[in-house]
């Protein structure tokens, strides 16, 4: 069957066998394309591209396959808007930090500390990303939204950095890029690994106290590979 719906045609549908639905649809698009995002990421995130259904996602915001299918075109399509949605939020609220005001080493950790916050408090994002990697970064590199998000967010670390150099708190010769990596594997872990690690280690790292000690560890080794060594 061919998913592919004419705006007209879907709104004239659906006129017939759902008056109700199709006014809120017709009349407010942007908030029905909001809802599906919110659900799709939810679907999407806990049972990868693969396993996501587009009638569950339907369903749970009282809409139908053919209106989805005519927002965002196809499952993928969904998938990467879902994808989209979520490195702009991330990196909206990342903007707001105004690293800029802050010393070097404050921004650090200011930093290290908003995307260990983001990463456990939004772990669908995560999750995502699992998914996104087990699909080879495919649907990513078509996106020219998420590499274009990606250039500020390294610029300001590479700000920061270089403004930490200069006066003589951070060591030279660092990438900014590696710093990002290492910021990022580090807030990443307990969020993709925290089931089989609790389960090995016997306990449960996502309680606050354990939570508190673990971000200021993970602040502390950030800021102790950037910081410029002191031979006293």
């Amino acid at each position: 069957m061919n998913q592919t719906v004419h705006g007209p045609a879907t709104r004239a549908s659906a006129r017939k066998s759902s008056p109700k639905r199709a006014t809120t649809r017709t009349n407010d698009p942007e908030r029905t394309m909001a809802g599906i995002l919110e659900v799709a990421t939810a679907e999407f995130a806990a049972k990868g591209l693969d396993g996501a259904r587009i009638d569950a996602i339907a369903d749970a915001t009282h809409t139908s396959k053919r209106m989805i299918y005519y927002y965002f075109g196809s499952k993928e399509g969904l998938y990467l808007a879902v994808l989209e949605e979520a490195y702009r939020r991330m990196r909206a609220i990342e903007s707001q930090l105004h690293l800029e005001d802050l010393t070097p080493e404050a921004a650090m950790a200011a930093l290290v500390g908003f995307t260990f916050d983001h990463h456990l408090d939004h772990q669908d994002f995560i999750r995502l990303v699992m998914t996104e990697n087990m699909q080879r970064g495919q649907y990513l590199a078509r996106s020219k939204m998420i590499q274009e998000l990606n250039v500020p967010a390294i610029q300001a670390i590479q700000d920061l950095y270089d403004r930490g150099v200069a006066q003589g708190v951070f060591r030279a010769g660092l990438d900014a890029i590696d710093i990002h990596a290492s910021i990022s594997a580090l807030s990443f872990f307990n969020v993709s690994n925290q089931y089989t690690f609790d389960m090995i280690f016997k306990r449960s790292t996502l309680t606050p106290a354990q939570r508190a000690v673990r971000r200021q560890s993970v602040v502390d080794m950030v800021l102790r590979f950037v910081r410029h060594s002191n031979p006293a």
